[in-house]
């Protein structure tokens, strides 16, 4: 299908939760494929649906050469401390803060069949996991910064070249 261009912060489609996916039909079927061209791009760990500009219940992933997609994935269990990780994002280029991250993390979701699939796993799968669900859930990563480094990423991202001036 078609790598798509990312959606950047300022977006309101990155703002609005995600709405379910009720019915696998062929724009569906278009979305995933999309989704799984957009995420193997070198260097990119996961693509939520709303990151490409469509407001579903999708996302893909590319974690240690393992590619797969999950419709309406929902955050099921998490265990470990938080840790601080660095952690960016394609719809904040450039930039990368730490934020805390559980090591480990389960998703729950359906196939393009439509049968129940789950996903899990540690580091950066379980990063990965706890962000696209975070995008689903019209939440960017730095609204989970510490408040100083959230102020400080504001300031920055507000300086970048693609930032979206009123």
């Amino acid at each position: 299908m078609t790598v798509r261009p990312i959606r950047l912060f300022g977006d309101p489609v990155l703002r609005s939760a995600a709405d379910p996916i009720r019915r696998i039909d062929a724009a569906v079927h278009a979305l995933v494929a999309d989704l799984l061209d957009t995420v193997a791009v070198p260097g990119r760990a996961g693509v939520a649906a709303p990151q490409i500009g469509v407001s579903l219940r999708a996302f893909s992933y590319n974690v240690d050469g393992v590619v797969g997609y999950v419709l309406n994935p929902e955050l099921v269990e998490v265990r470990g401390e938080a840790d601080l990780v660095d952690e960016g994002c394609l719809s904040v280029p450039g930039f990368g803060f730490g934020r805390r991250r559980y090591p480990w993390a389960r998703v729950a979701g359906i196939d393009l069949n439509g049968d129940p699939i789950e996903l899990s796993g540690d580091g950066l799968l379980a990063q990965a996991l706890q962000h696209e669900c975070d995008h689903l859930d019209g939440r960017l990563y730095i609204e989970g910064l510490d408040p100083d480094t959230k102020r400080d990423a504001m300031r920055a991202i507000r300086q970048a070249e693609w930032f979206a001036r009123p």
